[in-house]
């Protein structure tokens, strides 16, 4: 019998909104893996809660006692600790690729989302997170938070560019990893479902192929994300 696996998650000032692409990554991990998981609400401020992990940042998992923190380390640690289930890799190759598809979104994808919703994702926080969140941002960016809300076309312009090598290969194949999801899938609509939690705005329709895989993605696993409210 598998014990309930444990994931400090990124909260929003309302408990039941999680939006870290990061935590997001692990939560679909986890499903795919059919692996029983309670999510333990935390926010940015709390860095008391999470101390036992040795750093100040989630996703942090607790499985049987062992702590394992960064999501594509919890998702090496998923994939070697339960190897009869589903792969999240596909293989050596396979993991191999989804390091490229993993270190792609976080250099290239979650920046360009970053400068389009950060205003929004500030006004969601719980005020006590605010100040902190605001101060670490704008100093990452290099500019304010008014100043990125002000170049907000821009920005989503700037992003549905980003996404276009990514509509090209979907217009080939279903999923990033071919026929069915894995881990690659659910790094980079990780992000897309950031975007959605907290922005909300439109950066799918326009191509159909993607369209089409954001939709499967958010139906995947009983409708995991798709569980998750928009933002309006």
């Amino acid at each position: 019998m598998t014990t309930t696996i444990k994931l400090y998650d990124l909260a929003a000032k309302d408990e039941s909104i999680r939006f870290s692409p990061n935590c997001w990554r692990v939560r679909l991990a986890l499903a795919h893996k059919n692996l029983p998981v309670e999510t333990i609400a935390w926010r940015f401020t709390e860095k008391q809660e999470i101390a036992f992990s040795g750093q100040g940042k989630v996703p942090v998992l607790v499985d049987a006692g062992r702590c394992v923190v960064d999501s594509w380390a919890i998702a090496e640690y998923l994939e070697a600790t339960y190897p009869d289930r589903p792969s999240l890799f596909n293989g050596v190759a396979g993991k191999a690729l989804t390091r490229f598809v993993n270190d792609w979104t976080e250099t290239v994808l979650h920046p360009a989302i970053a400068r389009l919703i950060l205003p929004e994702i500030h006004a969601m926080l719980h005020p006590r997170d605010q100040d902190y969140f605001k101060t670490t941002r704008e100093a990452f960016f290099g500019c304010s938070l008014a100043d990125l809300a002000a170049e907000r076309e821009a920005h989503l312009s700037a992003l549905r560019q980003a996404l276009r090598p990514l509509a090209a290969t979907l217009g080939q194949q279903p999923y990033l990893a071919g026929e069915g999801p894995a881990y690659a899938d659910h790094v980079v609509f990780a992000a897309l479902q950031w975007q959605r939690v907290c922005g909300g705005h439109d950066v799918t329709s326009a191509e159909s192929a993607l369209s089409g895989w954001f939709t499967r993605m958010l139906n995947a696993y009983e409708g995991l994300a798709l569980a998750m409210p928009a933002a309006a």
